[in-house]
This record gives C-alpha cells, structure tokens and sequence, in this order.
C-alpha cells in the first residue's frame, strides 16, 4: 500500500470494522480546500489592510515634511523674536493635528481589516461545521 487511495480505503474498513460513522472523504477534503481558500482570502484581507496603513502613514509624514518645508521658507533668522516663535508654535501644532489625524484613520483602518479578516475566518468555521456534520453518516452495516 503505497498510494493515498489505499490508505483511505484501510481507514474506511477500520472505521467499518468498529462502526463508526461513514465520512464522505470526497466532501471532506473538499471542506479543507475551502479551509484554505478562506485563510488566503483572510490574509489577503490583513496584508490589504496594512497596506492601506501603510500608505496612510506616508501621507502624514508627506504632510509634516510641507509643513516643515513652509516654516522654513517662512523662518527669517534675522527678524523678529515674537514672529519665529509663532510660526514654530504654529508649524508644531499643525504637524500634531496631522499625526493626531493619520494614528485616528490608521488605527481605524487597521481596525477594520484585522475585523474584516477574522470574519471570514469565523463565517468558513460555520460552514466547515455544517459540511462536516453533512458528510457524516451513520454505520449501517454495525
């Protein structure tokens, strides 16, 4: 007995001989092909999702670069103390709002992702559940 057929077919006399219930192996390793779809689709979702992350964390940091880029083109060393300090306070708190802002929509973003990629997980756990109880039958001949 070298080949896989042989083996099932030594598994299904074993589950026979002991009466236990007739499995389906055509339905079940249809069910784990699906298992393993949806954990492909599950981290296609999650490496989607922090991709978007990602991305969002470029555009603050493009964001805070303008910033800093106006302040220095708007920094005069020469004038006047009172000036200097209010476009650093302003340039400050401008760059705070944009990081505020980008961390709110990247940790909502990841958020979502990581939700969405369990979901699918969770709802083929359902199903695998139901197909599972469908390809098991009873042993008549026990």
């Amino acid at each position: 007995m070298t080949d896989a057929t042989s083996y099932i077919d030594m598994l299904r006399k074993f589950g026979s001989d002991l009466g236990l219930p007739k499995l389906n192996v055509d339905e079940l390793l249809q069910a784990q092909k699906k298992n393993i779809d949806a954990l492909g689709e599950s981290a296609k979702v999650a490496a989607q999702g922090a991709q978007s992350v990602a991305q969002k964390q470029r555009e603050v940091l493009v964001a805070g670069l303008r910033e800093a880029e106006t302040l220095a083109r708007q920094y005069k060393p020469l004038g006047q103390m009172h000036e200097n300090v209010a476009l650093q306070t302003e340039f400050a708190r401008k760059v705070f709002e944009i990081a505020v802002e980008g961390a709110r929509e990247s940790a909502s973003t990841a958020r979502q992702s990581t939700t969405d990629a369990v979901k699918i997980i969770q709802d083929r756990v359902k199903e695998s559940l139901v197909e599972i109880r469908a390809s098991v039958r009873p042993n008549k001949s026990a």
